[in-house]
C-alpha cells in the first residue's frame, strides 16, 4: 500500500487504526481495544494500581508489617496507654496509633485488608456464578423454569439484607450452620454475602439471554445441532462477559460495605481477627478521645470502596463498543 493510501486511513476508529511491518492493514483485538480505551481513563488507572497495592498488602501483610517494625495485630500492651487507660494517638514507632489494648491500629488495618478482600473479590465471584447459572437458565429456557427462577429471585431481593446477616450471622456464630459446613466468621460472611447478592447477577443476566437467544447465531448453531449446553456457555455467555465482569466490578465494594456492616454489628469478623468494620465499631465510644481508632480503618473502608467504584465505571467505558477512540 502505498504512503498516500496510509495517510487515508482513519486514525481514531478502533477496526484500521495501523499499519503492519508488510503494510498491509492490521486489526486490534478485543483486548487491545480495552486496554487502549482503559488506559486513557486516568482515574480508573489510578484506582486500579491502588487495587493492587491492596491486594499487595493483603497477600504480603506479615512481612509489610516486619518491614515498618511494627508488632503484630493481636499484640497488646498495656504500656502504650495512659494512667486512665486511654491509647496513645499516632507516634513514630505508632503512626497510626494504638488501640484500648495496646494493639497498633496500622498493623490491624493492613492485616483488614485481608478479610475486605476476601469477602470482596471471594463472595462476589461465588454470587456471580450462582446468578449465571440461574440468569441463563431462566432466560434461555423460559417457560416455568423462567417463572420458577424469577420468582425466587424476588423471593430473595424481598428479604432484607441487614436483618437476613444479623439472624444467620448469630445462628452460624457458635457451631455454624449446614451441619459444620459453614463455619463461624469468614465462611459465614461469605455465605451471607452470596445469598444476598446473587438475584443482582442473575435478573442481569437473564435480561440479556432473552434479547441474545433469538440471535441469528444462536440460531446458527441450534440449525447446526448444537445441545442447550454448549448454546448458553459457548455461543451465549462469551457475548455477556462484558456485562457481567463491569456489573460484578461494581458489586465488590457493594459486599465489603456489607461485611463492615454485619462487623460493626457484632455479626461478622470476630476479635481477635483484625476487621475494619469490628476496629469502627469497637472505636464508637471513645471517638471523643482516640480519634484516629475510628478515622483509620475508615479511611481505608472509604478509599477502597472508592477505588473499585471508580475502576467499575472505567472498565464500563472501556468495554462498551460504542465508547470506541
Amino acid at each position: 500500500m502505498s504512503t498516500g493510501a496510509a495517510e487515508l486511513l482513519p486514525s481514531g476508529g478502533d477496526a484500521l487504526e495501523f499499519l503492519d511491518a508488510g503494510g498491509d492493514i492490521a486489526g486490534r483485538s478485543p483486548l487491545q481495544l480495552f486496554w487502549g480505551r482503559l488506559r486513557q481513563d486516568r482515574v480508573a488507572l489510578v484506582s486500579l494500581g491502588f487495587i493492587v497495592f491492596l491486594i499487595f498488602l493483603a497477600v504480603a501483610a506479615p512481612l509489610v508489617v516486619s518491614i515498618l517494625g511494627l508488632p503484630g495485630p493481636n499484640v497488646q500492651n498495656l504500656n502504650l496507654t495512659d494512667s486512665f487507660g486511654s491509647p496513645l494517638g499516632p507516634s513514630l514507632a505508632h503512626p497510626f496509633g494504638v488501640d484500648t489494648l495496646g494493639e497498633d491500629v496500622m498493623s490491624r488495618v493492613i492485616y483488614g485488608t485481608r478479610v475486605s478482600l476476601e469477602v470482596g473479590i471471594i463472595g462476589t465471584g461465588i454470587s456471580t456464578l450462582i446468578g449465571v447459572v440461574v440468569g441463563m437458565l431462566a432466560g434461555f429456557y423460559r417457560g416455568w423454569i423462567d417463572t420458577g427462577l424469577s420468582r425466587l429471585v424476588d423471593v430473595v431481593l424481598s428479604i432484607p439484607v441487614l436483618l437476613l446477616g444479623l439472624g444467620l450471622g448469630a445462628a452460624c456464630s457458635v457451631r455454624g450452620c449446614a451441619k459444620g459446613l459453614i463455619q463461624p466468621g469468614l465462611s459465614t460472611i461469605l455465605f451471607i454475602v452470596a445469598l444476598a447478592t446473587w438475584p443482582y447477577i442473575a435478573r442481569l443476566v437473564r435480561g440479556l439471554v432473552l434479547s441474545m437467544r433469538e440471535r441469528e447465531f444462536v440460531e446458527a448453531s441450534r440449525a447446526l445441532g448444537a445441545s442447550d449446553a454448549r448454546i448458553m456457555f459457548r455461543e451465549i455467555l462469551p457475548n455477556l462477559a462484558a456485562p457481567i465482569i463491569v456489573y460484578a466490578s461494581l458489586l465488590v465494594p457493594v459486599t465489603i460495605l456489607l461485611e463492615a456492616a454485619l462487623s460493626f454489628l457484632g455479626v461478622g469478623i470476630r476479635p481477635p481477627t483484625a476487621s475494619w468494620g469490628q476496629m469502627i465499631a469497637a472505636a464508637t465510644p471513645i471517638f471523643n478521645t482516640a480519634w484516629w481508632y475510628m478515622v483509620f480503618p475508615g479511611a481505608a473502608l472509604l478509599l477502597t470502596v472508592l477505588a473499585f467504584n471508580l475502576l467499575g465505571d472505567g472498565l464500563q467505558d472501556a468495554l462498551n463498543p460504542r465508547n470506541a477512540r
